[in-house]
């Protein structure tokens, strides 16, 4: 609309013209909404409320005399109220940029006079209360034209050629290399032992992996050589059993032909000795039964045939038992008892015929037949011959037996 005006936000408008403005003021302040200006009646003009910066650098002497070149930075704006604009307005309405001039020399000269009140070493260690002893020095004279100041920072202090503040950080930085030092050995040395530590550590595992593969080589070795040994074991247990089969078969083939033996060559070698035996015996009873017909008068004739036939009904009986298969279960004992059965069976048959012989001689002495001695002999001579003998001794006169038995 035609002279109605509003201010930017960081801006204070300021009418002036007409009545004046509250409090005997020369314009009237106006900010943050708009307003209607007569025009040529009224003029307006604009301050701004934005932040402003100003520079300082200013070479100030300390208490003990020494020249620092001391650099800072001021950052102020023109104050919110309606007094400080219009203090402001005043004064730099027409040249706003005199605002950042005029605040470093005020700052400059504040900066001066503090730092002529101290000391390198405060300046240097207490930059902050230098900083706010500036602040609160100036404070007065910048309301005075209507400017705040937000913050002071103390940018650089330097002695020049002097070398005193690089003096005063000697110790200090020997201090600090000291302990630099000292700290970069002990890292050193926890970088060395870390070091020897995973050296350590690493050898360890080396180790224990070389154990774990020798064990594994070892037991695949030991793998492989059974295996390896597994068929020439197993042919070699094959063959000792195909062996220890072959010897049992073996002993028992020694063990049948032994038996063999025995019964085809010892058996009847002792069945054979056992018959010389019995006739042994025979002939020794023969000779016996001649002794003693020997002694009896009566009977010499008869005895003597008696005994003459008893070789013969043994050797009948024993060659009986040369042709059978005789086990005999007990040895020789066996053996012998067979023998004296023989000799006993013999004694027997002698008996038979003495008592027959005995007989027949009563009855021929009645019947005036055959003598008792004639009698005996026949039927003693006939007794257990063989065909062919009976044939040959038929042949013989009837009156005598043979001479040989």
């Amino acid at each position: 609309m035609f002279g109605y005006r509003v201010p930017a936000p960081d801006e204070a408008m300021l009418i002036s013209g007409g009545r004046r403005g509250l409090g005997g003021a020369p314009f009237r302040v106006v900010t943050g909404h708009g307003k209607f200006v007569l025009p040529v009646f009224r003029k307006t003009r604009f301050l701004t409320l934005s932040m402003c910066e100003a520079e300082v650098t200013e070479t100030c002497v300390t208490r003990q005399g020494i020249a620092l070149h001391v650099r800072a930075v001021i950052a102020f704006k023109v104050g919110n109220d309606h007094e400080s604009i219009i203090n402001a307005g005043q004064r730099f309405l027409s040249d706003q940029d005199q605002m950042s001039v005029l605040t470093g020399r005020i700052f400059a000269g504040h900066l001066r006079a503090i730092i002529g009140s101290m000391t390198v070493e405060e300046i240097v260690t207490e930059r902050q209360k230098l900083a706010a002893e500036v602040l609160d020095t100036s404070k007065v004279e910048m309301a005075k034209i209507g400017l705040i100041v937000d913050s002071l920072q103390i940018q650089s202090i330097d002695d020049g050629d002097v070398g005193y503040i690089e003096a005063m950080s000697a110790p200090h930085k020997a201090a600090i290399q000291r302990q630099a030092q000292i700290a970069q050995a002990q890292a050193t040395q926890a970088s060395v032992e870390a070091e020897q530590v995973a050296a350590r550590n690493q050898a360890e595992y080396a180790r224990q992996t070389a154990v774990v593969k020798a064990e594994y080589s070892a037991e695949v070795d030991r793998a492989q050589a059974q295996a390896a040994q597994a068929g020439p074991l197993a042919q070699a247990h094959a063959q000792q059993e195909v062996l220890a089969a072959q010897t049992e078969l073996a002993q028992r083939a020694a063990q049948l032909r032994q038996q063999q033996l025995v019964a085809e060559i010892v058996k009847p070698a002792e069945a054979e000795a056992e018959r010389i035996k019995v006739l042994a015996i025979a002939e020794a009873e023969r000779m016996k039964i001649q002794a003693e017909a020997a002694a009896s008068h009566d009977r010499v004739a008869l005895d003597r045939m008696l005994i003459d036939q008893l070789p013969l009904i043994v050797k009948e009986a024993a060659g009986g038992l040369a042709g059978a298969n005789v086990n005999v279960l007990n040895g020789a004992d066996g053996l012998g008892e067979i023998a004296a059965g023989l000799v006993a069976q013999g004694l027997t048959i002698l008996d038979s015929v003495r008592q027959n012989l005995s007989g027949q001689n009563a009855g021929d002495h009645k019947s005036g037949g055959r003598s008792e001695k004639t009698e005996g002999l026949l039927e003693l001579q006939s007794y257990r011959r063989t065909p062919e003998q009976q044939d040959r001794d038929g042949n013989e006169p009837e009156g005598g037996p043979s001479s040989t038995t």
